[in-house]
C-alpha cells in the first residue's frame, strides 16, 4: 500500500505510521511539525544522524534513554563532556551504542557550543524551501534527497557539522516541518 491507510480509528494516514501505536503517535503529534530552537534541533539532528542505517522505531523506543544518557540535548552540557561521557555512553542499553555516532554527536555539540544563539535554527531553517511542492499521493512521490537537503549537509559540513549527509538532513527537514511529506489525503496533513 502506498497512499493514506485508514487507522484503527478510521482516520486516514501515511501507510509508514500505522505498524504501530509509536509510530501512530509520533506521526500524528510530531512528525512534520516545525520544530524551532539550537537545542531541540541539536536533539533532531543527532537522533537522525543515530537513526543512519536502523529502523526509525528503534530511535524512537529509545528516546528517553538519549535524552537521560546526553543531558536532553542541551548543547552547552553536551559540549562539557569528556572521555568518560564518552565511555559511560558506549556502555549505555538505553542508546544505540555506536562509537562513530556517539563521537559525531559529541564534536558537534563542541561546534554548536560556540555558535550564537539562534545561529544553528537559523540555519536549518534557511534551507526550507522557499514554495512547498505539491502534496505527494503516495509515498512513491516523496523523495529521499532534494536539492535543498543537499545544500543543507553541505552547509552543516562546512560549519564542522559531522554525521550528516543529504538523506539525514532531508529526514531531518521532515521531521521538523521544513516540508509537509504527510500524503494529500493524510488526516495530519493539514492538522487542526
Amino acid at each position: 500500500m502506498t497512499g493514506p491507510v485508514a487507522g484503527a480509528d478510521g482516520r486516514p494516514r501515511c501507510p509508514w505510521a500505522l505498524s504501530t501505536q509509536d509510530y501512530v503517535d509520533y506521526h500524528d503529534t510530531e512528525w512534520g511539525r516545525p520544530v524551532h530552537g539550537d537545542d531541540a534541533l541539536y536533539e533532531r539532528l543527532c537522533l537522525e544522524a543515530f537513526q543512519s542505517g536502523l529502523s526509525w522505531l528503534t530511535i524512537l523506543r529509545r528516546r528517553e534513554g538519549f535524552r537521560k544518557a546526553f543531558a536532553d540535548f542541551e548543547i552547552a552540557a553536551v559540549a562539557r563532556f569528556d572521555e568518560l561521557d564518552a565511555q559511560r555512553l558506549l556502555a549505555d542499553e538505553g542508546i544505540i551504542r555506536n562509537r562513530a555516532k556517539i563521537e559525531a554527536t559529541l564534536a558537534n555539540a563542541k561546534v554548536l557550543a560556540g555558535w550564537q544563539p539562534g545561529e544553528l535554527d537559523a540555519l536549518i531553517w534557511s534551507h526550507a524551501p522557499q514554495e512547498p511542492g505539491p502534496a505527494p499521493l503516495t509515498i512513491t512521490e516523496v523523495p529521499a534527497v532534494t536539492p535543498e537537503s543537499t545544500a543543507l549537509a553541505k552547509a552543516l559540513k562546512k560549519a564542522g557539522i559531522r554525521f550528516v549527509g543529504p538523506t539525514t538532513a532531508y529526514a531531518l527537514m521532515q521531521a521538523c516541518g521544513l516540508v509537509n511529506d504527510h500524503l494529500a489525503a493524510c488526516a495530519s496533513r493539514d492538522p487542526e
